[in-house]
């Protein structure tokens, strides 16, 4: 969740392509929840059984401007990007429709014109602001600065104190860690340099691009983004510096969480319109004379000038406090969220990212209008959070479902819409419900509201588990060494002294965090705490290693998914390990109902394949994207085209030329790379194994299978970097892929991933594979 920062938290057929062998080992969850019948909700069943598609006016409307993109046919005119927090495609409850479900008017157009990939992957870590992030670049963490979010700590220089806190990951795109301890940009490249921002292509290509409430894409703290924008224009810094003094919720309101970063030369955001310098002093190739709009304040006149701007639910965009403006990243609904998106495609801005807030959080408290069957929820009268089929949960949903059929309607009486309009639909990541069942066992929550609260106590059984890690530590495993942890299901751990990579100091965390238990609060049993851990060392495999050395953890722990840790007293005095119902969707972890989401397109060029299954994570988005746009990035992503959604006209000729050889070629990448895919999987459990070995006296296991992981990621990195530059040649550089080369490398590929598969079971090194 994406908090106020207070919670730091052509012939060729390619659908019907042989698979590589390896396909047959992945996950098959996600084909169980397509043969659903939805049968549970007779009135979403009904919706979702004709997949009508928007009416497509008679011809595309010409794209305002100077934009041009090089789209093949012509056909994009407008692009609409739009990621949810933690909405499913999938069922967190059997009996219970699932998010996407419950919304049949976004699931129906996606379905009836173009593709819901149902087996589409985060990174890691799977939070907000990383997801985001590699979505928006088409880069890991490692190249992006934020592989652990949505906060991150870093060590201090030698010779001061050994951390110095917790950052929030949500800043501008410019902003700098801290100019005393950290001198670095936030979004830092490997080479130490500000990340290329991913509005540039399009900017260049003369299109405006708005922001709405999407990670670092706009202002998001008013506290130090103001100087970052205005620090050209001394009476609008002045006038927004006292405005934050004064008045600070209106100043949030007024220049946070909204921005247009606009072409060069455009109107929109001339001087009379307060556009500011958009300034990106180290983008590859230059970025001079580009101006942007930043804030409601600036911005809601220009697409909305005949009054204040209104949800698509008829009520003005306001706070829950009333301040009129941005409503907070928290609670962004997506009556709001839309209503900025659709204003900005139909007032010269034909590129939008927009972000739209969870449906399973309580935002009642944190938008001005909430459903009205809110208001009778008993979990929310406790403070509680929402369980699968909540009334509220299932009212917000709703909600969001009618906005998007408004939505829909009114972008298509504007001439925008699936014949011009490239669509993308997404979410950062899943959520692990932590929680007991309903106790109306049956319920579906759509026709019968789930209930969760036992009758007999009043008290719920919705809620994560809080544990505090010092006490853990301490009582179960005698360490009481100086630490701090990020606070989350999965703690990062910053070790007192900065430990170098198996420093016995360092081991004798992991190796106590390894055998970490609890006894569960609602079922009595004792659980396990760990899933997986990594050092650097893994880390440095799954892309999580940044050019910022002080923000290199320790080590980190994956976590069970129905705990949140923190830390507090070294003892247990007060109970270590206690059930908090105020929150119950916990993510960040490995589970796959975490790091497996969706992943949606519609428009020219993308094939009508409804749902499928191909294997895609948020690196592959943004190539896809610029393909279908004939645009190109000043950098080389870590992403692929997803050609077998694409048809073959839309796709480049060296792809379409290359034939099969893209496509097995792109999918032993992805298994060999993707932080989530096979390689990925298999050297955790290798990590996991030397993380929790050995002792004090003979750490050889450790240091053995280290040596195999440091191996297996130098191998890795060469066979990937040989892969991704033939893909990258056929997508983007004409250059058609020869099949002895792609067998060769894939070849490799198997090879690799069998080895490393059978060095995780346990097995050892069996010589050739």
């Amino acid at each position: 969740m994406k908090l106020n920062h207070e919670r730091i938290e052509k012939s060729w057929n390619p659908v019907r392509m042989k698979k590589a062998h390896f396909l047959a080992r992945l996950r098959q969850g996600v084909a169980l929840a397509t043969a659903l019948t939805f049968a549970i909700a007779p009135a979403i069943s009904a919706m979702l059984a004709a997949p009508t598609a928007v009416e497509a006016a008679p011809q595309p409307v010409p794209i305002t401007g100077g934009c041009n993109v090089n789209s093949a046919r012509g056909q994009i005119q407008h692009v609409i990007y739009i990621q949810f927090d933690n909405v499913h495609f999938t069922r967190d409850n059997p009996n219970v429709p699932s998010d996407l479900e419950q919304m049949p008017n976004l699931l129906n157009f996606i379905t009836g014109n173009g593709v819901l990939m149902t087996n589409h992957h985060t990174p890691l870590k799977s939070h907000t602001a990383d997801d985001i992030i590699t979505s928006l670049t088409g880069v890991y963490g490692e190249r992006h600065g934020m592989p652990v979010s949505n906060s991150f700590g870093w060590f201090t220089p030698p010779g001061s104190k050994f951390f110095d806190g917790f950052a929030s990951s949500f800043q501008y795109w410019t902003d700098i860690v801290n100019a005393a301890t950290d001198p670095n940009y936030f979004m830092i490249t490997p080479d130490g340099k500000n990340a290329p921002a991913p509005w540039v292509p399009w900017t260049r290509a003369g299109c405006n691009v708005g922001a709405v409430s999407i990670a670092n894409m706009e202002l998001e703290n008013v506290a130090g983004d103001l100087q970052s924008v205005f620090g050209s224009d001394p009476t609008e810094l002045a006038a927004a510096l006292a405005e934050a003094k004064a008045n600070r919720a209106q100043a949030i309101a007024d220049f946070e969480g909204i921005a247009i970063h606009c072409a060069a030369g455009d109107p929109v955001c001339s001087t009379s319109n307060h556009g500011e310098p958009d300034l990106l002093p180290q983008e590859p190739g230059g970025y001079a004379g580009f101006s942007a709009l930043y804030g409601h304040t600036f911005v809601a006149p220009v697409i909305s000038s005949g009054g204040p701007l209104k949800g698509l639910d008829g009520n003005v965009i306001t706070d829950v406090s009333g301040h009129v403006g941005f409503p907070g990243f928290g609670g962004i609904s997506a009556a709001q969220t839309l209503s900025y998106v659709a204003a900005m495609q139909e007032h010269g801005v034909p590129v939008t990212y927009a972000y739209i807030s969870d449906a399973h959080d309580n935002h009642a408290h944190d938008i001005a209008t909430a459903p009205a069957a809110c208001a009778s929820d008993p979990e929310l009268a406790l403070g509680n959070a929402l369980g699968p089929g909540d009334v509220c949960y299932v009212a917000q949903l709703a909600a969001y479902n009618e906005a998007f059929g408004k939505f829909f309607a009114d972008l298509a009486a504007h001439g925008i819409n699936q014949n011009n309009t490239l669509f993308v639909v997404t979410a950062d990541e899943g959520d692990h419900y932590a929680g007991g069942p309903p106790f109306n066992a049956g319920c579906d929550g759509v026709t019968v509201p789930c209930n969760y609260i036992n009758t007999s106590t009043g008290k719920s059984v919705v809620g994560e588990f809080d544990g505090n890690m010092t006490g853990l530590l301490a009582t179960e495993q005698n360490i009481t060494s100086t630490f701090d942890i990020q606070f989350d299901m999965v703690p990062v751990f910053y070790v007192a002294g900065n430990p170098p990579t198996g420093d016995p100091l360092a081991r004798s965390f992991e190796r106590a965090a390894a055998n970490l238990t609890a006894v569960n609060p609602l079922t009595g049993n004792t659980d396990q705490l760990t899933a997986a851990l990594a050092d650097p060392v893994e880390l440095k495999l799954l892309h999580m290693v940044t050019g910022d050395p002080q923000r290199t953890p320790t080590f980190i722990m994956f976590g069970n998914p129905d705990y949140f840790f923190s830390t507090g007293s070294p003892n247990c005095n007060s109970p270590c390990v206690f059930q908090s119902p105020g929150f119950a969707w916990n993510h960040g972890g490995i589970q796959s109902e975490i790091v497996n989401t969706f992943l949606g397109m519609a428009g020219p060029g993308v094939r009508n394949n409804r749902i499928d299954d191909v294997w895609s994570d948020h690196t592959d988005i943004r190539p896809t994207m610029l393909a279908l746009a004939g645009l190109q990035d000043d950098y080389s992503s870590q992403g692929r085209v997803l050609a077998e959604e694409l048809h073959h006209w839309a796709l480049p000729d060296a792809i379409g030329d290359s034939g099969d050889e893209f496509v097995e070629l792109a999918r032993a990448y992805k298994q060999i790379n993707a932080p989530n895919a096979l390689l990925g999987r298999d050297t955790l459990r290798m990590s996991t194994r030397a993380l929790a070995s050995g002792s004090a006296g003979d750490d050889s296991t450790y240091t053995q299978l280290e040596n195999q992981l440091t191996a297996i990621t130098s191998f890795r990195d060469s066979l990937a970097g040989q892969m991704f530059d033939l893909l990258e040649g056929a997508e983007f550089h004409n250059q058609r892929i020869h099949g002895r080369d792609a067998r060769q490398l894939d070849f490799e590929a198997q090879r690799l991933l069998g080895y490393v598969h059978s060095l995780a079971s346990g097995h050892g090194d069996h010589g050739d594979h």
